[in-house]
């Protein structure tokens, strides 16, 4: 079976990012989850709800919480509503940060402090930080500390529990109960933060007032509607039914275990032998509710009478009563336990509730073998700023496929929030969730958006992208501009988002928009080669959409005269002269030939112009000297490579070898190839980076222009009659 989870990195020191359990030593219990879509409102008589904090702006544009890293909340409604299935909630600071009036902080604090702002990205600034002012013991120090730094990592539960040590070791009750509650809020399903919080209310509530015990129990529940479902949660059902039994309640007991018996957990079985010794220790109207026990008789009762006669069912035996139906007494007030039993067996009555029970435990059990082998692949459940196994991964992709699969809203629901947890640094975790939740709560895919794009992947591209979109599918055009336009100010010179924002502009009918944007882009850009990119960009929208030509020419003419040596460029203009009437536009095609042949591009693409320029006037040429012409301009391009070759050939060895293997490469496929020495790319619409880590490929952006299908090089000679 499966061992206990793995222990928590051990405290950081400087110089070290270690995990963000902040050194507690214990075991993880639970593979905690983060700003969980399980997180119930509280009972009237729970833990009282905080106030929320200023907020202030984030990277991305989106309000965020000055002492929590959690936007406000929004309860997730799903379309179709589902019995105990959890709904996805941001959560909500609880307290404003402390105003910094006349506070005289540590010697160095300011020092840790810089050096954590300069770089927020850097996790090991932000543990020297944290256990500078732990050692310091200041606590305006420390709430700065934490404050800012659960703003951008909310899930490390360890630094939570210190935090709220920390107001403890100062005596600041509601101090330390509100960071509590801000823990929870971030990351409900930490088992050890929920036990450390129950602990933290046995300690300081005086539990000779009833209401005392009201909020415990409400805590309890609150626990157990938020991580019960996890199924390392077994240490936190157990303080439930131990602190029951400390207040002298076994029909509460019996509850608890009805729940957690239906639950796939780790100790599922250790639940079952603990339900049956709970049974057999007492009475059972001690620990079965009147109902309960109304049923049993009335089952047995009936199991009797089905082994008897009819004749023998109308009379009881001599000296015997008949037993009372469930109706019967309940008319006569014959419903208290002590009355039933006094016409039964207990031992039978207990034989039946387990019997009716081990059947709930049995398909329980199926369950868990089910899950057993995910959930020993898990070697790392808490969150972590370093990279996760490949083997933890794949394992973390088929146990949602699975529980996907399974057909459970509620166990998947957690199980993503686990994920998160655990793999919170991984976009295709989060892409996976939203795509998920996108089929049962508009609300709930919303809030994951936001935390993932505001606070755990603020400079990933992707999910900005897909949050703009679902806002955009939603109708919040608005929205959508603001986050793309937050994240480009955010992470400015990104291509795909720029053109992501053309795009929502033009599908807008906003045409001035989005050439605004394209001119802008131009500009910023200028002398560099994502200039002209742009500009192809721009000029295509203006010939496709507007059917300007005119317009369109003139901006690749500005980009040839800045960038004059961009056969990129040059490709474009032959692809737009060639999109209008070859009738009426012959002569601008030619001029666009005439301008690259005449250009400083290398030979081997001056050849590849002059390919097509011949292919252009041979099926759609008016004159046929032009035609001739171009034909032997293109055979002295053929000669003058001929010749380049055979000075190679003749050349060093070193050096003959090397330019041999660069025009081997530029000659790949035949003389129609587009090679890379040529800068034409095979297709039009691609990127300026060759970077694998951008969401588009916009390597290959520019139309290729060598497949006419001519197999073999223009040869006019096939065509006259040899003399």
């Amino acid at each position: 079976m499966a061992a206990e989870g793995p222990e928590a990195p051990a405290s950081p020191t400087r110089g070290g990012a270690e995990g963000c359990e902040g050194g507690l030593g214990a075991e993880v219990e639970a593979a905690v989850g983060p700003d969980q879509d399980v997180i119930p409102k509280p009972a009237s008589n729970g833990a009282p709800k905080p106030e929320e904090a200023a907020p202030v702006q984030g990277c991305n544009g989106v309000n965020m919480e000055a002492s929590t890293p959690a936007p406000k909340p929004e309860v997730a409604k799903e379309e179709t509503p589902q019995p105990s299935a959890p709904d996805v909630v941001m959560h909500v600071a609880l307290n404003p940060p402390m105003e910094e009036v006349s506070i005289t902080y540590p010697l160095e604090f300011e020092r840790y402090w810089r050096a954590a702002q300069e770089n927020p990205l850097d996790f090991t600034a932000w543990t020297e930080l944290l256990q500078y002012v732990e050692q310091e013991n200041h606590i305006y120090a420390a709430r700065k500390a934490f404050d800012s730094f659960f703003l951008r990592y909310p899930y490390c539960y360890g630094y939570w529990k210190k935090y709220a040590d920390m107001e403890r070791r100062f005596d600041f009750i509601k101090e330390t109960e509100e960071v509590f509650q801000r823990g929870l809020q971030s990351i409900p399903l930490s088992m050890d933060l929920w036990i450390h919080y129950i602990s933290f209310l046995q300690s300081s509530l005086d539990m000779n007032l009833s209401d005392s015990m009201q909020k415990i129990r409400g805590t309890y529940e609150s626990a157990i509607a938020a991580a019960g479902v996890d199924f390392r949660s077994d240490k936190l059902w157990e303080m439930y039914v131990e602190w029951e039994r400390e207040q002298g309640n076994p029909k509460a007991i019996t509850a608890i275990y009805d729940r957690v018996l239906a639950m796939p957990t780790q100790m599922y079985s250790h639940h079952w032998e603990k339900f049956k010794e709970h049974v057999t220790s007492h009475r059972p109207q001690d620990i079965l509710s009147t109902e309960e026990l109304l049923w049993l008789q009335s089952k047995m009762a009936s199991d009797t009478v089905a082994k008897t006669t009819e004749a023998e069912a109308e009379e009881a035996p001599p000296g015997e009563d008949m037993p009372l139906k469930a109706e019967t007494m309940q008319e006569t007030g014959a419903g208290d336990g002590s009355q039933i039993l006094g016409h039964m067996d207990q031992d039978k009555i207990r034989e039946l509730a387990i019997s009716i029970r081990q059947q709930i435990h049995s398909q329980n059990e199926a369950e868990v073998s089910k899950r057993w082998n995910f959930e020993e692949g898990i070697k790392r459940p808490y969150f972590h700023v370093k990279p996760l196994e490949r083997a933890q991964l794949r394992n973390w992709r088929d146990y949602l496929d699975f529980e996907i699969a399974s057909g459970s809203h509620e166990r998947t629901i957690v199980l993503f929030e686990r994920c998160v947890i655990a793999c919170a640094l991984y976009e295709e975790f989060w892409i996976k969730y939203t795509r998920y939740l996108e089929n049962h709560s508009i609300t709930g895919t919303r809030s994951v958006f936001q935390r993932a794009c505001c606070y755990h992947l603020p400079r990933k591209p992707n999910i900005h992208l897909l949050w703009a979109a679902f806002e955009e599918r939603q109708g919040e055009v608005e929205e959508a501009r603001r986050i793309l336009k937050s994240f480009e100010d955010c992470v400015p010179g990104l291509a795909m988002v720029r053109l992501r924002r053309v795009s929502l502009e033009r599908r807008q009918g906003n045409m001035e928009g989005a050439e605004a944007l394209l001119m802008e882009a131009i500009r910023d850009n200028e002398g560099m080669p994502v200039s002209s990119f742009y500009s192809v960009k721009l000029a295509r929208q203006v010939l496709k959409v507007q059917k300007n030509l005119i317009k369109a020419r003139k901006i690749l003419l500005e980009a040839l005269e800045k960038d004059p040596d961009n056969a990129k460029l040059y490709a474009n203009l032959l692809e737009m002269e060639f999109s209008a009437d070859v009738r009426q536009n012959e002569g601008n095609t030619m001029s666009s030939f005439d301008r690259a042949l005449t250009s400083g591009l290398p030979l081997e693409t001056k050849i590849i112009f002059s390919q097509r320029r011949v292919e252009f006037l041979e099926d759609f040429g008016s004159s046929i000297n032009s035609l001739l012409t171009s034909y032997d301009e293109h055979q002295k391009l053929l000669n003058q490579q001929m010749m380049r070759k055979r000075l190679l050939e003749n050349g060093s060895s070193d050096e003959a070898d090397e330019k041999r293997m660069r025009l081997e490469e530029t000659a790949t496929g035949g003389n129609l190839a587009v090679a890379p020495a040529t800068g034409i790319t095979p297709l039009m619409a691609a990127d300026v980076s060759n970077s694998g880590t951008g969401a588009y490929n916009y390597n290959t952006w520019y139309q290729n222009y060598s497949g006419y299908g001519y197999q073999n090089t223009w040869n006019y000679n096939q065509y006259y009659q040899q003399s």
